[in-house]
Parts: structure tokens; C-alpha cells; sequence
């Protein structure tokens, strides 16, 4: 790395006043040593309705802000222009509805420092509101951090990341535009680029906050995520299926069935009876996902007035 580190920190955003939000909390940071900001921001509505919020905001900042828009609810098509025009060392990914913690950014990279990874994610904690479900809060379903698989990390999220995007297995890479409605855009950017040697750490103490609007308090919009999720696990393994269809659709059925019955075992606890009803969703989702239907849209016309 150079001795001057440009990070860019790219915002892909769609009808949020919340962007005010995470800006401020990115300009209240602590900045690492030596490094320099800037700010991309992505706006992927039909209009460039978040560009005069950017200029109000503009004055305030306390590093450049670059406005882009990119017409129009496909999030892969907002992502990716934060890939174009980034020209940064580093390039950063936080969602337009969180707040950075004060060390964000710093946790990030030290990891990246200490690990030489190609990608870097941190833990997004929810935040809720005192009206949602009280087995939702006990249970914190919201919160998202990584999944470990044999001691690794396999693939990722764009809500809170740092990537390396002059790294081989970055280089060129792209978010599907196939993908950019339907959500799973994200899931197979990252298991590609670790199929492709890319490797990714977890700096823990790298904290993005993100408020859960009454709108996704549900236990209806979780299920839509899980099955969303499900089906692009179950597209990736079709993809790389070479023979084992079969295999993975009985393993599918099998996990499902097997969430489905610890569901109803559970019945008198709602924590555990819903985070296994949810597992059982996310089950047949792969199972849709294997068997080539349609993807739910999460984005654009399924969600119109946020991503």
C-alpha cells in the first residue's frame, strides 16, 4: 500500500432520508492514519431523487462525495458503478440505511492490515423499535454477521465490507445484473471471489448499526428473506451441481422436513419455534432455488419505496 491510503466508501442508495444518517456517522468517524476519504454515492431510483439531500449535506462533510445516478431499482447496477468509479486502494461498502460506529473504519482495515485478505466484513448489530415482536428482540433475527464453514468464510455481504478491488480475485468482477432484482447479488459476488482464491476475514469489533422499520418487523418479511436467500443458495448449487442434483434436492427436503418437525417441537418457545420455521423456509427456498423457479423480487417493483 501506498504511504497516502485513498479508501473509497461507496452508499448505493434508493428513497432513503436515512442516507442523512449514515453520512453524518461517516463523517464522525475516526479516520485511519495516513488514509483519505471519499464518498460514492450510488442513487439507483427512476430520478436522481437523493442528489439534493447530497448537496444540503455536501457542506458538512468533511471528505468528497461523488454523486452518481444509476437509473433504476436494480441494486447490482447501483453496486457496480461503485466498482467503476472507485479509484481508491480500498473500497468500502456500508448500506444507506446504517450508521458507522465511531472505529468502523479503522477495525476494518486493521484487519485487512493483519490478514492480507482480499475482503474484509464486519457485524451489522439491529436496532428495534419497542413495537416489535418481543421474541424478534429476544431472538435478535436481524442482526447479520458471517457464516463460518470448516474454520473459513465462503462468501459475504455489501452492508458492511472492505474490499481489495485491484486483487486477483476481484479484478473485473462484477455484481449480476441478473440478480439485481430479485436480492442473492451480493451471496454470489463473494462466493465467486472466493472460488477464485480470494479470501475473506472478520474484523468483529467493526460495528454498523442499522434501525429494523416496522415494515420488515415480521415474522412475514423474515420468511420472504430466508426463502429469497434459499433460492440463491439453491441457483450456486446448481451451477456447480455436476451430477449431484439429485443429491442436493433430497438433502434439501431433508433439512426442511427436519426444521418443519423441531418447529412444532418447539412450540411453546417462540425464539427457537421461529428461528427453526425460518431454517425450514430458507430450506425450501433452495429447493425452489434447485429446481429453476422464478427468484421473489426483493428490489425495484417488489419493493418500491426502499432497498
Amino acid at each position: 500500500m501506498s504511504a497516502t491510503l485513498q479508501i473509497d466508501i461507496g452508499i448505493c442508495t434508493f428513497r432513503r432520508p436515512e442516507l442523512a444518517a449514515t453520512l453524518r456517522s461517516l463523517a464522525a468517524m475516526t479516520v485511519p492514519a495516513r488514509a483519505t476519504l471519499r464518498v460514492i454515492i450510488a442513487d439507483n431510483d427512476a430520478t436522481p431523487s437523493a442528489r439534493a439531500l447530497v448537496e444540503e449535506l455536501r457542506p458538512e462533510m468533511p471528505f468528497d462525495i461523488t454523486y452518481f445516478h444509476c437509473p433504476a431499482s436494480n441494486i447490482s447496477i447501483a453496486r457496480n458503478a461503485c466498482l467503476d468509479n472507485s479509484t481508491g486502494d480500498l473500497l468500502a461498502f456500508i448500506d444507506d440505511d446504517e450508521t458507522a460506529s465511531s472505529d468502523w473504519l479503522v477495525r476494518l482495515l486493521e484487519e485487512a492490515q493483519a490478514t492480507g485478505a482480499d475482503a474484509v466484513l464486519g457485524p451489522v448489530r439491529a436496532h428495534y423499535a419497542p413495537s416489535a415482536p418481543a421474541w424478534m428482540r429476544r431472538g435478535d433475527f436481524h442482526s447479520t454477521s458471517p457464516v463460518w464453514v470448516k474454520g473459513e468464510i465462503r462468501t459475504g455481504y455489501t452492508c458492511n465490507v472492505l474490499l481489495r478491488p485491484k486483487a486477483p480475485s476481484l479484478h473485473g468482477r462484477r455484481f449480476k445484473l441478473s440478480l439485481g432484482r430479485s436480492g442473492g447479488e451480493d451471496t454470489d459476488f463473494f462466493t465467486g471471489m472466493h472460488e477464485a482464491g480470494g479470501t475473506i476475514a472478520f474484523a468483529e469489533d467493526a460495528w454498523v448499526y442499522e434501525p429494523v422499520p416496522e415494515s420488515r418487523a415480521s415474522l412475514a418479511w423474515l420468511a420472504k428473506r430466508r426463502f429469497r436467500s434459499g433460492q440463491t443458495h439453491g441457483r450456486l448449487l446448481t451451477e456447480n451441481a455436476r451430477g449431484g442434483q439429485p443429491l442436493n434436492l433430497a438433502l434439501a427436503a431433508s433439512k426442511a422436513a427436519f426444521c418443519t418437525f423441531a418447529a412444532v417441537l418447539c412450540l411453546p418457545s417462540p425464539v427457537r419455534r421461529n428461528r427453526y420455521a425460518l431454517r425450514a423456509v430458507l430450506h425450501a427456498g433452495v429447493i425452489s432455488g434447485l429446481l429453476g423457479h422464478k427468484a421473489l423480487e426483493q428490489y425495484g417493483a417488489a419493493e418500491v419505496t426502499s432497498q
